[in-house]
């Protein structure tokens, strides 16, 4: 069971659209965000990675929206290692209303690792500290 991380936000009223709701791409945002922190959890904040010379480019990213989420409204995204073979990995991500622990969105993001000229590279040559760190997060048992 891989590590999982809690992000906890609130949805702001520039987020929604018309209908009151949060506007879809907004979920793809908060995934970033929810991303950024599991990295600096997980002892690999992206700061760092990239001042070793690994990058994290986007290669997908997808959403399967649930509920709504609302003006106001505070989620959880939990946050975990889905797939990793230290050349690609999958980040996967449930949002989850607070209050209620209604799923509202599922989806993912896939990544390659690469150098800061955007070559692909396979970190367990490259940076084998930074390749212990992912492989821990994909088998860990722990929730941060």
């Amino acid at each position: 069971m891989p590590v999982v991380y809690k992000f906890e936000r609130t949805a702001n009223y520039y987020e929604t659209d018309r209908m009151d709701v949060v506007h879809h791409s907004n979920y793809i945002r908060w995934f970033e965000e929810a991303r950024v922190e599991f990295m600096k959890a997980a002892g690999c904040p992206y700061d760092k990675m990239e001042q070793n010379g690994i990058m994290m480019p986007v290669l997908e990213v997808n959403c399967t929206y649930k509920n709504s989420v609302r003006f106001g409204e505070t989620v959880i995204i939990h946050t975990h290692i889905s797939k990793f073979n230290g050349f690609k990995t999958e980040v996967s991500y449930e949002v989850y209303g607070k209050d209620n622990g209604e799923l509202k969105a599922c989806g993912s993001s896939t990544h390659c690792f690469s150098n800061t000229s955007l070559k692909p590279v396979r970190i367990k040559n490259t940076a084998p500290e930074i390749y212990d760190k992912f492989k821990n997060a994909l088998e860990g048992t722990d929730i941060i």
